[in-house]
C-alpha cells in the first residue's frame, strides 16, 4: 500500500487529496479510470457527526465574543461568532504573552517578605502597595490576543442554525441562502479547518489583527503594528511583541466549485513553529485526513469516562465542562490560565491579564482530572510546574530568604511574579496548594515512578520551605509570624492576621502529612518521622462558638465571602472528613450551615461550584445539586462560559459583572463527580451524595485512589451493575450504598471483575 498525493490546480486555486492505491498500472485505461474515481471520492468532504442532548445549539450566532462557540486543542483556540455583518473567528494561542520584566519585582532590600512583615507591623501598607501591587496595573507582562478572521457573511441572510457537536469538537453554522460552515480545531496540530459549502461567488476573507496602535487597552503595550500580507488564497501576519517575542498567523484556502476549504494556524517564537508551514502541511494532509485523526483523539477522550444523571441541567453542563477541559488541557501544553485559548476579543487586555492565578484558579481548573479519569490531560499542569522549579527556587531564595520552593500567587507564562494584592500574590502557602496536585496524581495513578521522580521531590521542596518559614512560639506551637486567607477583608491591614489562619494551617498541615505519607511509600523512614514531628507541632483548626471553622482565631465566618479559604481542610484537602467520626462531621456541617446563614451577597460562580464539592464531601446530595444547579443556571453564559457574576440578577450574588474565567466551570464538573464517587478516605464510596430523587444513575470508568476504574449503574434506587478494573493492582476497599456493605478483595494489575 503506497500513499500518493494528487494536486489539482485551477486559476491559481488548488486542492490536495490524499488516498492510497495498490499496484496501479497507469498505462492501462481501466486503471486510469479507477484512479480518477478514487480521486473524486477521496476529495469529497466527509465529516461524521455524533449529536448529543448536551450539544450547544441555537438559531443564531452569538454577537459578543464571550458567548461564542469555543473550539480548541490546548495550544490554539477559536471563538466562532458574528461581529456586525461578518462571521468572525477570534484566534488565540496559549503562549501569546508579553513577558517584559517588572523592575520593582527584582532582588532588592525591599523585595522581601520580611520587609512586608515590618511594614504591616508599622501599620503602613502604602509602601507595600506601591511596590507589589501597582505593577499589576501596568500593561505588561500579560497574556495577549492573537487576531481574527472575518468572512463577509452579510449577504447570506440570517443564521438559521448553529451547533457545537461536543463529541466531535466540531461547529456547524447554516444561513438562509443555503451556505453552511463546518469548522474544527484539529486535536493534534496547531491548526484549525473551515469548510463552507454552497459559498457565494463573492466570498471574501480578511485577516484582522488586534489594534495594537489605535487607542484601547492593547495600545498601552507600545507595539509597532504588524503588516498583513495578502497573496490571494494565502494571508499571513506577523506581530512583534516585547523583546524578541513575535507571533504569526497564516490562513490558506482553495475553492472547488461552490465549496471553500481552508486552514489557519497561530504560532509563536516560543513554540518555534511556523504558521505558513503549518497551513501548507495541513493542505498536504487534507481536511479529511486531519478530521479522521481529530476524531480518533476525541473518541478516545470521551471513552475515558461517562456519567448519566437524571437532571438535564446538570447533565448538559457537565458534558460541556468535560468538552471544554478536553479543549484546553493536554499533557504537553502549558497549564490552563484564566481564559486559556479563548482570550477576550474586545480590543483590551484580558481580565486580570489572563495570567496564572495560583490562589485558586489553576487549582480548581484541574479538579476534574482525577476521578474523571483524565490524568493525562492533567499532566500539562504538573509538567510545567516541574519544569519551572528553578524559577520558583530563585524566587523563594530572593523573596523569602529560604530554601525549597514557594510559588508566586500570580504568575507569568514562565513562572515569574506578576504582582497584585500582596496577601494573595505573595502568600506563603501557594506552593502547598499547587503541590496538592502532585499528591493527587500519585494517589489516583498509583504510579511509584512518578512518586519517586516527581511527586515526592516536589512535595519535599515545599515542605522544606514551610519548615523554614514557620516559627515555633514559646508554647512549642509551630505557626507563622503573619498569616493570610485569600481575599477576606480585602486589601487592608485586617487581612494580615497575627495568628495563623485556617487556610495557611490546613495547607501546611497537609504538606507535612503528605510528605510523610509519600516518604513512607518510598521507604525513607528518617524523613517520615521528621515530617510527622513537624505536623504534630501545628495547632488545631480554630472554630467559633457554634463549631464552624473560622478564618483565624477570633475571626469567625460572619460575612459573605466568595473564597472558601477557611474550609480548605474539608475540601479539597480532606483533613476534616465525615468518615473520621462525629467530631469532624459536626465541624463540617456547622461550617457549611454558616455559609448559608451569612448568605451569597459576595459569592461568585466558582463559589457555588466549590460549595457543591463541599456539600458532596458532607454527603448532602440535595444541597450539592442545588449549588451546582445555581452555578449552571445563573452564572454561565449561553455557551456555558463561567461569567463570575449572577447573570440573572435573581439574588444569587451582588456581583453582576461578566469577566469570563474557567475555574468555576471545571470545579463544577468535579462537584458532579464527587456526588457519584469518592475515595479520598481510602474506601471507595458509591453514590455518596446524590439526591434522594435520583433513582436512575450510572457512570463508567470513574477513577479512584489506588488506580481503580469503577463503572456502576443504579436503577430504581438499587445497584444493578458494578464493575471494577484494577489498573495497577492492590487491595480494593469499596462500600456499597444503602446497606453500607464493605467489599474487600486483592486484585491483580489489569484484573477486571464484576461485583454485581
Amino acid at each position: 500500500m503506497k500513499g500518493l498525493n494528487f494536486t489539482y490546480g485551477l486559476s491559481k486555486k488548488y486542492f490536495v487529496c490524499n488516498f492510497a492505491i495498490c499496484s496501479i498500472n497507469f498505462v492501462n485505461m481501466k486503471n486510469i479510470i479507477f484512479v480518477f474515481i478514487i480521486f473524486i471520492f477521496g476529495c469529497s468532504l466527509r465529516f461524521p457527526m455524533t449529536p448529543s442532548e448536551s450539544d450547544l445549539q441555537f438559531d443564531d450566532l452569538a454577537t459578543v465574543w464571550d458567548e461564542a462557540m469555543p473550539l480548541g486543542n490546548a495550544d490554539v483556540g477559536v471563538l466562532v461568532w458574528q461581529k456586525g455583518s461578518s462571521l468572525r473567528f477570534s484566534l488565540d494561542r496559549i503562549d501569546l504573552w508579553d513577558l517584559r520584566p517588572i523592575d520593582s519585582l527584582q532582588k532588592s532590600p525591599t523585595y522581601s517578605f520580611q520587609w512586608i512583615v515590618e511594614q504591616v507591623k508599622k501599620g503602613d501598607l502604602q509602601p507595600i502597595q506601591g511596590k507589589f501591587e501597582k505593577p499589576f496595573d501596568m500593561p505588561g507582562p500579560s497574556k495577549i490576543p492573537g487576531g481574527a478572521l472575518e468572512f463577509n457573511s452579510g449577504a447570506w441572510g440570517d443564521v438559521i442554525n448553529t451547533r457545537l457537536y461536543l463529541k466531535n469538537a466540531l461547529c456547524t453554522v447554516e444561513w438562509e441562502n443555503g451556505t453552511s460552515l463546518k469548522t474544527f480545531v484539529q486535536a493534534n496540530n496547531p491548526i484549525g479547518w473551515f469548510v463552507f459549502e454552497n459559498a457565494p461567488e463573492d466570498f471574501e476573507l480578511q485577516l484582522i489583527p488586534p489594534a495594537y496602535n489605535r487607542g484601547g487597552g492593547l495600545a498601552r503595550l507600545g507595539y509597532e503594528q504588524g503588516s498583513v500580507i495578502d497573496n490571494g488564497n494565502t494571508i499571513s501576519y506577523r506581530q512583534k511583541g516585547y523583546g524578541d517575542f513575535y507571533y504569526d498567523i497564516a490562513v490558506k484556502w482553495y475553492r472547488r466549485g461552490r465549496n471553500i476549504v481552508g486552514t489557519w494556524s497561530v504560532t509563536s517564537s516560543i513554540s518555534r513553529e511556523d504558521a505558513l508551514q503549518e497551513v501548507h502541511n495541513a493542505m498536504k494532509r487534507g481536511v479529511n485526513a486531519d478530521y479522521r485523526k481529530h476524531q480518533n483523539y476525541w473518541n478516545s477522550y470521551w471513552d475515558c469516562s461517562e456519567i448519566v444523571i437524571p437532571d438535564s441541567v446538570l447533565q448538559n453542563q457537565y458534558d460541556r465542562e468535560i468538552y471544554k477541559f478536553g479543549s484546553v488541557a493536554r499533557n504537553d501544553s502549558y497549564p490552563i490560565s484564566l481564559q486559556a485559548v479563548w482570550t477576550a476579543d474586545d480590543g483590551n487586555l484580558p481580565p486580570w491579564k489572563g495570567d496564572y492565578h495560583h490562589d485558586l484558579n489553576t487549582q480548581l481548573s484541574y479538579w476534574p482530572a482525577y476521578s474523571g479519569n483524565r490524568l493525562n490531560e492533567g499532566l500539562g499542569y504538573l509538567n510545567t510546574l516541574w519544569s519551572q522549579r528553578d524559577v520558583y527556587r530563585q524566587f523563594t531564595k530572593d523573596f523569602f530568604g529560604k530554601d525549597g520552593i514557594n510559588i508566586p500567587g500570580a504568575c507569568t507564562l514562565d513562572g515569574y511574579a506578576i504582582g497584585g494584592w500582596t496577601q494573595n500574590s505573595f502568600s506563603q502557602t501557594t506552593a502547598a496548594w499547587v503541590a496538592h496536585h502532585f499528591y493527587l496524581h500519585w494517589k489516583y495513578s498509583a504510579d511509584k515512578v512518578f512518586l519517586e521522580q516527581r511527586g515526592y521531590p516536589f512535595m519535599r521542596d515545599v515542605a522544606i520551605f514551610l519548615e523554614q518559614q514557620t516559627i515555633v512560639n514559646d508554647e512549642g506551637v509551630r505557626t507563622l509570624e503573619l498569616s493570610t486567607s485569600p481575599e477576606i477583608y480585602g486589601n487592608s491591614l485586617t487581612a494580615w492576621f497575627r495568628n495563623i489562619t485556617n487556610y495557611d494551617l490546613a495547607l501546611i498541615k497537609f504538606v507535612f502529612r503528605a510528605a510523610a505519607e509519600m516518604a513512607d511509600a518510598l521507604g525513607i523512614e528518617q524523613e517520615v518521622e521528621h515530617w510527622k514531628k513537624l505536623e504534630k507541632q501545628l495547632p488545631e483548626f480554630s472554630v467559633d462558638k457554634n463549631g464552624a471553622l473560622c478564618f483565624a482565631p477570633g475571626f469567625p465566618y460572619n460575612v459573605s465571602h466568595r473564597h472558601m479559604s477557611h474550609a480548605m481542610a474539608i475540601h479539597p484537602l480532606g483533613l476534616l472528613d465525615v468518615s473520621n467520626g462525629d467530631k469532624d462531621r459536626k465541624i463540617i456541617e456547622a461550617t457549611l450551615d454558616a455559609l448559608y446563614k451569612h448568605g451569597p451577597a459576595w459569592w461568585t460562580g466558582y463559589t457555588y461550584s466549590w460549595i457543591g464539592n463541599l456539600e458532596a464531601r458532607a454527603g448532602r446530595g440535595e444541597k450539592a445539586a442545588a449549588a451546582l444547579r445555581t452555578f449552571a443556571e445563573c452564572f454561565c453564559l449561553k455557551n456555558s462560559f463561567h461569567a463570575n457574576g449572577d447573570q440573572t440578577k435573581s439574588g444569587k450574588s451582588n456581583f453582576h459583572y461578566r469577566p469570563f474565567t474557567l475555574e468555576g466551570n471545571f470545579a463544577f464538573a468535579a462537584g458532579i463527580q464527587e456526588m457519584l464517587i469518592q475515595s479520598h478516605s481510602g474506601i471507595i464510596t458509591l453514590f455518596p451524595a446524590i439526591p434522594a430523587e435520583w433513582r436512575d444513575v450510572k457512570f463508567s470508568n470513574l477513577r479512584t485512589v489506588g488506580a481503580f476504574l469503577v463503572s456502576a449503574e443504579m436503577k430504581d434506587g438499587e445497584i444493578v451493575s458494578l464493575i471494577v478494573k484494577a489498573e495497577k493492582g492492590g487491595e480494593l476497599n469499596l462500600r456499597l450504598p444503602r446497606n453500607g456493605e464493605l467489599v474487600k478483595r486483592v486484585m491483580k494489575a489489569g484484573e477486571r471483575v464484576r461485583i454485581i
